[in-house]
């Protein structure tokens, strides 16, 4: 439960950084990976994950701002202090969604086989993620005295010598397991290109939404009697629903060409003319 890992010269390796550089690796070649097994062109999971990355961090960065506006307003030196820390994870999410939209609209790419390869990864990054979020004590737990309490004893973020709900790692914990149920739904039960990415919609917003509730930490805005990621869960949740219901109404997972066997066609196509 120490961020900063180790100090060379005047480099610092925080965990947090470090976790979540491990996350994007790891993304990175499971995504890349998973892609070439379906024969989706794999070439392209480097620029999409970039584009992921950047709109996700910008969102993530534009939310959290918005939660701490009325301080800002107050105090517009917390504007420029901010931007090094603090983050809303489902900004994060939405923004890689959108990115990553763009990104195969860009290139012309079968955008519900990329979002479906790409989701499982996005569940392993957060996992990453979490412990990073519990090395440096942000994103804590409410107060504790069960089994399973920790208790920070050198954090910037999370109250030290209290015990507290490890909501991190419960977090990173569900994300691992969100990972491996997604591939195995994609590998066994898929029956449509975008039922991937609706459950993983349905059910990272459900966990998150109940999650909420052992939150310690105050200062991630709210909406009412729910946080700003609870009341963002709901809209989440509801669109996962949707998705699902409208993807099952498309055609069927062995009808739809790969981006590979489409590209082979055409080039036969071509080649016969």
């Amino acid at each position: 439960m120490y961020n900063d890992l180790l100090t060379i010269g005047p480099v610092t390796i925080h965990g947090y950084g470090l976790m979540t550089a491990m996350g994007i690796l790891a993304a990175y070649f499971s995504a890349e990976y998973r892609a070439k097994k379906k024969g989706l062109d794999s070439s392209k999971v480097f620029g999409l994950v970039v584009c992921c990355v950047a709109l996700g961090y910008v969102c993530s960065k534009a939310l959290y701002l918005i939660t701490v506006l009325p301080d800002i307003l107050a105090d517009p030196s917390i504007f420029w202090s901010s931007l090094a820390n603090g983050w809303v994870v489902l900004g994060g999410i939405l923004g890689g969604i959108l990115g990553g939209w763009l990104y195969c609209r860009w290139r012309k790419l079968p955008t519900w086989n990329f979002f479906d390869v790409g989701m499982a990864s996005v569940a392993l990054a957060q996992g990453f993620g979490r412990i990073g979020c519990f090395l440096a004590g942000c994103c804590y737990g409410a107060v504790s005295h069960g089994p399973l309490a920790v208790t920070f004893t050198d954090s910037d973020f999370a109250p030290n010598h209290v015990p507290l709900v490890p909501t991190q790692l419960i977090s990173s914990a569900l994300d691992f397991l969100l990972c491996f149920f997604l591939i195995f739904y994609d590998r066994k039960l898929k029956k449509r290109e975008g039922e991937v990415t609706a459950w993983y919609l349905i059910l990272y917003s459900a966990g998150r939404f109940v999650l909420e509730f052992w939150r310690g930490d105050i200062n991630r805005g709210f909406v009412g009697p729910l946080s700003t990621s609870q009341f963002m869960s709901i809209f989440t949740f509801l669109a996962g629903v949707i998705l699902l219901v409208l993807r099952r109404k498309s055609k069927p997972v062995q009808e739809n060409s790969s981006g590979t066997e489409a590209e082979e066609k055409t080039s036969r196509a071509e080649a016969a003319g």
